[in-house]
């Protein structure tokens, strides 16, 4: 039997629907591209805004008709947050949530024997363990993504990601261990530590995010370890020490901002001020010689004023990220903040968003001037014709480099000569 897999949404759906297709292909399915015939369309979905719902609900339509035969199952976030109405979408014949992945495979297998529907959505509830999963690769990637936190309790008010994955739970090391070493087997050489809220791992286990990066950098065969998204003030001073004394991590931060304004920070219940979140990114860039610090922001949250906007404008180029992703505040239903009547006209945000998208393009270029006339190590990933192979260094700038594919998944020593198209240009050293 035929199987197909689309992933919506962040890195670990897209680590969980790699290890749903193991899964199945143990099991005797043939796992096949997305866009080809399959007598089964999974659809790993996500529920951080309204428009992510929509999209899910448009791709099941589609598949459907391009395929009235097949079976289509509805898995993830979607689901798990808003199950009445999931389990009303009629083009899904399997639908399940985020919890207990690996029952999918049950779910899937009964509806086939009994030619029925299948519901089988199992809510959270607290204490819940981190279930069992690995993977042994991702394909067509050539760094590797590990799992190791899941779970939110943060509660920001804009957000529903508490309510679609549960309670905060941790992977045990022993278990992250043994993903990396089979992983570094297969010849992944990097790998991304990620979860639903990364920088509360091992909360539950009486451990920090910290003990997981020096285990994953302990790890023979593994060259770099990275980190994704981080709430920052879980990051302590003695964490970024002892990242720093890590020779295999990467000195990149993903640190999400929202917004540089105090009152709006207030608002979405973040946990920091601007003056704490600027003190960390001092802290990091003391620690490491040339970090790169992203960040994600929000525009136009409900009852953002002029002056909040441009407070958070001003704070974005003070900062001086290596990269902004800039999105308009989007209500979700089922989420405080929906339910507030000082809500921002569509008009508005879109002019924010294009100021606060122009000054953060201005901070990225400066930043990849910044790295010109530098000799850096780049793991080289996937052709990018005519301007050679596309690399990441280890404070993840990217890099097009003349090369070969013999060096397609190595680590090689690149000098920067010059920016193109947010890339470095670079040539191999000898």
């Amino acid at each position: 039997m035929r199987v197909a897999f689309t992933t919506l949404g962040c890195k670990v759906n897209q680590y969980e629907t790699e290890m749903l297709a193991e899964l199945f292909s143990r099991e005797g399915y043939e796992v096949v591209d997305a866009h080809d015939f399959a007598d089964l369309y999974i659809v790993n979905s996500c529920t951080v805004t309204a428009s992510g719902d929509r999209k899910t609900r448009q791709l099941l339509r589609r598949l459907k008709k391009q395929n009235p035969a097949a079976r289509a199952a509805l898995t993830g976030c979607y689901p798990q947050a808003f199950p009445e109405e999931a389990a009303a979408i009629p083009e899904a014949d399997i639908v399940a949530g985020a919890k207990n992945r690996a029952g999918l495979l049950k779910a899937v297998e009964e509806a086939f024997r009994t030619g029925k529907r299948v519901v089988a959505i199992e809510p959270h509830e607290k204490g819940e363990a981190f279930e069992h999963m690995s993977v042994t690769g991702l394909r067509g990637r050539t760094r590797a993504f590990v799992k190791i936190e899941d779970g939110c309790e943060r509660y920001c008010s804009y957000c529903i990601i508490p309510k679609a994955r549960g309670p905060v739970r941790s992977k045990p090391p022993e278990e992250i261990r043994a993903e990396l070493e089979a992983l570094a087997a297969n010849g992944y050489r990097e790998a991304v530590l990620v979860g639903i809220n990364l920088s509360s791992y091992g909360r539950d286990l009486g451990l920090r995010l910290i003990d997981a990066v020096e285990l994953a950098c302990s790890v023979e065969g593994i060259s770099r370890v990275r980190l994704g998204s981080l709430e920052p003030e879980l990051l302590t001073g003695e964490d970024i020490r002892r990242m720093a004394a890590q020779e295999k991590f990467c000195p990149q931060f993903h640190l999400s901002l929202q917004s540089g304004c105090d009152r709006t920070l207030r608002a979405m219940n973040r946990h920091y001020d601007a003056a704490e979140y600027a003190r960390i990114a001092s802290d990091i860039r003391r620690a490491f010689g040339n970090p790169s610090l992203t960040t994600d922001v929000m525009v136009g949250f409900a009852g953002e004023t002029e002056e909040d906007f441009c407070q958070s404008l001003a704070f974005v180029r003070e900062m001086a990220f290596a990269k902004v992703h800039v999105f308009a505040y989007s209500r979700r239903e089922g989420t405080a903040a929906a339910k507030r009547p000082d809500q921002v006209p569509e008009a508005v945000k879109e002019e924010r968003s294009r100021r606060m998208i122009a000054a953060a393009e201005e901070s990225r270029q400066e930043f990849l001037r910044r790295q010109l006339g530098r000799v850096e190590e780049v793991l080289v990933e996937t052709t990018h014709a005519p301007l050679g192979y596309e690399g990441f260094t280890k404070n993840y700038t990217p890099v097009y480099v003349s090369c070969g594919p013999e060096a397609c998944g190595k680590v090689c020593k690149v000098r920067l000569e010059a920016v193109l198209d947010g890339h470095c240009i670079g040539t191999l050293e000898s």
